[in-house]
């Protein structure tokens, strides 16, 4: 069947850009791309000044564009932008200030550029302080785009263009709690955790040891499946008893995301690791990473040769990330709300997986969530094909979703930490049938930008369509969104949307 191509002359002049001097590997979100101008709060808006709820860049935790960030990154680069071989406050200030959101023993950063930079940077560390050079890893998981973290995460050397698996890598399965084999067991954490130790008495057979066990404080691209509790506190016994080091990748999962009032996603385990590594949130958007260690590990990394990072922890970077930590601090007073607003969506999001046979799990923690899609909830088989469907006609409604885990059949859900429930409301409006949400909006009366929503009616409900109904790539028209400038009574005047803003 032909398809009709409704993307405007412009982006089609970018993407034709693009092709002729980026590089071929690089993707876009979407069938038909965003043509993205600029971002503000939970929003991000096109040239065309189309606004689209933004609930999958999480690196934007404080909501896009946040001013006090802005202004700090401006102020600082006006000021001075240097590198760590000069002696700057901001550095040690910056360095006291993170150290106080972690455990006691976890007090020495090294400052990066990128979550990629910091997790191999932590494997340096273990190697270092281990003398080993085996690691073991979650399957699915992913762990950054350097060479040494694309052999350690199976997201990739399992995936199109990748190799089999290297040798020194140990992979272990996830603690899936929906189809998973020891789902039903009385003491799931136990269950998978011995397949941690099973890993490490085959490496003993073999001569190895570890170097390190590293695993996402939330799991990630390995399906959003929470670990069940002591999961983590476990593995670690059980690694640091054969002379291994643990590693929380809290690239993604930190900074609050976890929810439940916990700062890092290794805290929903009752477990402290021996290194962190950080990224995306950090700097809202700006980059800037940084591993957090033992002082003894510290040590064992200082063998002579010197770390110097051109870039981590520049003046201007150190001031970013002290705002950020900033607004966290003010919004601490609001912590219980944001705790309502996660609970509140996860709540809302099983009631449609009750309704809906295409829903077979809702989980996570805090604003860190995924939706497993299948083709029916008796044989529980995935379905990416609908996920990927759901994704597009989301992105044609205003609202950008992505998709993610082994089977990527997973829909994942990162928002902004600063969403109210405004935008959830949306969210949850959106994947409604369209007469119900008519009547809906008539019952409440709500006060809501229209007209994005009613161009639901060129579209099939995502969540109502049959399994062979669809295409995995579906060509949607783009509905045209009410310009954010001329409505300032509408979605950006809307007294829950300013304080997503």
């Amino acid at each position: 069947m032909s398809r009709i191509s409704f993307r405007s002359k412009e982006l089609e002049n970018q993407i034709s850009r693009r092709k002729a001097f980026l590089g071929p590997s690089l993707s876009t979100h979407y069938h038909n791309p965003i043509l993205v101008e600029r971002g503000r709060g939970t929003f991000l808006i096109d040239f065309r000044d189309q606004a689209f709820l933004d609930f999958v860049n999480n690196p934007a935790s404080l909501g896009h564009c946040h001013p006090h960030v802005v202004r700090a990154a401006a102020e600082q680069l006006a000021q001075l932008n240097t590198n760590t071989r000069y002696v700057y406050a901001e550095l040690t200030d910056y360095a006291e200030q993170l150290t106080r959101l972690f455990p006691e023993k976890l007090h020495v950063c090294f400052f990066v550029n990128s979550g990629s930079e910091a997790n191999d940077l932590a494997l340096r560390i273990a190697r270092a302080h281990t003398k080993a050079q085996d690691f073991i890893v979650m399957e699915g998981a992913y762990h950054g785009h350097t060479e040494e973290l694309i052999k350690i995460s199976p997201y990739k050397f399992d995936g199109k263009g990748g190799f089999p698996q290297p040798a020194n890598v140990w992979k272990v399965p996830v603690p899936d709690m929906f189809r998973g084999d020891h789902r039903s067991d009385s003491n799931p954490a136990r269950s998978y955790a011995l397949h941690v130790k099973t890993a490490l008495d085959k490496m003993k057979t073999s001569g190895k040891r570890p170097a390190a066990f590293i695993c996402e404080g939330m799991l990630s691209t390995a399906g959003y499946h929470p670990l069940p509790p002591r999961y983590l506190k476990q593995v670690y016994e059980l690694v640091r008893e054969e002379g291994g080091v643990c590693i929380s990748d809290e690239v993604q999962s930190g900074f609050g995301r976890a929810g439940e009032g916990k700062m890092w996603g290794f805290e929903l385990g009752d477990a402290v690791p021996d290194i962190v590594t950080l990224g995306k949130p950090m700097g809202n958007g700006f980059p800037l990473a940084a591993v957090v260690t033992t002082k003894e590990l510290a040590a064992s990394f200082a063998n002579g040769m010197e770390y110097f990072n051109t870039f981590g922890g520049s003046t201007a970077a150190m001031r970013v990330g002290q705002a950020v930590l900033e607004i966290r601090r003010k919004r601490d007073r609001e912590e219980e709300r944001r705790r309502a607003v996660g609970r509140h969506l996860k709540k809302e999001l099983n009631k449609l997986r009750d309704r809906h046979e295409c829903i077979g799990d809702v989980r996570g923690s805090g604003l860190f969530l995924g939706l497993e899609f299948v083709r029916d909830k008796s044989s529980c088989l995935p379905a990416p094909g609908l996920t990927t469907y759901v994704v597009e006609a989301s992105r044609c409604r205003g609202l950008l979703l992505g998709s993610d885990g082994i089977h990527n059949n997973v829909l994942k859900i990162k928002p902004p930490l600063c969403l109210s429930r405004f935008p959830c409301l949306l969210l949850l409006l959106l994947l409604l049938p369209l007469p119900l949400l008519l009547l809906l909006l008539l019952r409440l009366r709500l006060r809501l930008p229209l007209l994005p929503l009613l161009h639901s009616v060129f579209l099939n409900n995502p969540l109502d369509v049959h399994l062979h109904h669809f295409v995995s790539s579906p060509r949607h028209p783009t509905p045209h969104f009410p310009p954010l400038r001329k409505r300032a009574s509408g979605l950006d005047g809307h007294r829950l949307g300013r304080s997503a803003l």
